[in-house]
Order: C-alpha cells, then structure tokens, then sequence
C-alpha cells in the first residue's frame, strides 16, 4: 500500500534547489563527497552534511566510505529515473510557446550524447537503442522490454557482455526509459549498463569533465556505422 507521507517527504526532499543541484551532479553515476556537492549546490559544508543526510535517511542516496572520505551516490537506478522523470516535467514551459518547444537540455553535447546514470541517452542513446531494436535484439512491449532468446549472444559477438544480477537482483535486464530530450525511449536495465560500459571501455565515447554530456570519438562513430548503422 502507498504510504502518502512517504510520497510527500520524497516531494519535499528533491523539491528543495540545493538538494535537487545534488541530485543532478550524481545522474552521471558518480560517488561524489559532500564538499563536492557542497560546491554544486552552493552551499556551505554543514549545510550540504544536512541535506545529505536527509536524503541517505530517505534512500536516495547511498554513502560509501573509502579511507577516511565518504562518497555519495543515487541509491539506485529507481532513484535515477525518478529525477530523470522530474527534469522532464520542470523542462515543460506553460504556456505553449508559438513555435515547436525544444525539448530536454539547451546544450548541444548533452542533447548529442550523455549518461541517464548508468545507461547512454540523448540522439546517441535512442540511436543505439533503435538500432538494437531494428537488429531484432530487444523490443519494448507495453512499457516492458524483451530480449530476443539468442540476444544475449548476438550482444556478446558485438563484445558486450551482460552480466547476472548481483547486488540487485531484482534490476530487470532490459527495460525502455523515455529519453529527456528526445522523448521516446532509451536501452536501461543490466543490458544498458553493459552497453554503455562497452561505449566506455572501447573509448567509442569518453566523459566531459563536469558533465553527464558524452563525447563521440572519431574510433566511436567508425564503430557505429559499422556495427549499428548508426551514424550521428
């Protein structure tokens, strides 16, 4: 049963812009430290500790320690898709502009190619994806996603190995996430992570420093025409 206290306390947490500024800095997948975050949001220390302790209290963060530093990241993808799902509707502007509303981030390199936490999305993302899809590894079926039976197979001749539920085990191996700018549906679950892990490993895409934007390598684009007849 939905508790609706809960649902409100969440409301109050990612609606505060100093903890909604932490939130955003994390969607890459970083673990970051509270000055970090501190200097995201613009706050002081203590003020950030407070914020993210909260937010650890309400699950939507997790800390890890590393020597005497404490890291924090989203608790989980559901935490992801729920900040993802929240940029989407603060980007509506009310309203209805005279011309066609642009849709998702101004920037061109995050509306190009960025992570949704663990995943590749933006025009590189719903690319791939629709590739895949094209190719007959994966379909998305009434808001779920489904693996061809020799999918797995056919992703580990391409290189991308998909590994077995581990921490959570309950993770679905495929599922679509409706792309922020785009607005139709990029690769999530186990099966986008290993995907976008491939992208990075093979240095097909490289991190801009700062940003959840990606940067297509000229060795990246080869390999999408190649291997997804994508080119971007």
């Amino acid at each position: 049963m939905v508790n609706t206290n809960r649902i409100a306390e969440i409301g109050l947490l990612i609606g505060e812009p100093a903890r909604a500024a932490m939130l955003g800095a994390l969607m890459d997948g970083r673990a970051l430290t509270a000055g970090e975050l501190a200097g995201v949001a613009g706050v002081a220390p203590q003020t950030a500790s407070g914020h993210l302790a909260r937010m650890t209290d309400a699950n939507l963060l997790a800390v890890e320690r590393q020597g005497r530093h404490r890291y924090h990241r989203l608790a989980s993808s559901e935490v992801a898709d729920l900040i993802e799902s929240v940029m989407r509707i603060a980007a509506v502007t009310l309203p209805a502009p005279a011309r066609a509303p642009v849709t998702g981030p101004r920037d061109a390199q995050m509306r190009l190619a960025r992570t949704c936490y663990d995943h590749l999305a933006g025009g590189l993302g719903v690319a791939v994806t629709d590739a895949l899809v094209a190719k007959g590894v994966i379909r998305f079926d009434d808001g779920a996603g489904i693996v061809a039976p020799d999918g797995i197979e056919r992703l580990a001749a391409l290189g991308i190995g998909v590994a077995g539920p581990t921490k959570r085990p309950t993770r679905p191996l495929c599922r679509p996430c409706l792309d922020w700018s785009e607005r139709r549906p990029h690769l999530a679950g186990r099966l986008g992570a290993a995907v976008c892990s491939h992208f990075l490993d093979q240095h097909w895409v490289t991190r801009v420093e700062g940003s959840r934007a990606l940067r297509i390598t000229p060795k990246g684009r080869q390999a999408l025409r190649d291997r997804f007849a994508v080119s971007l």
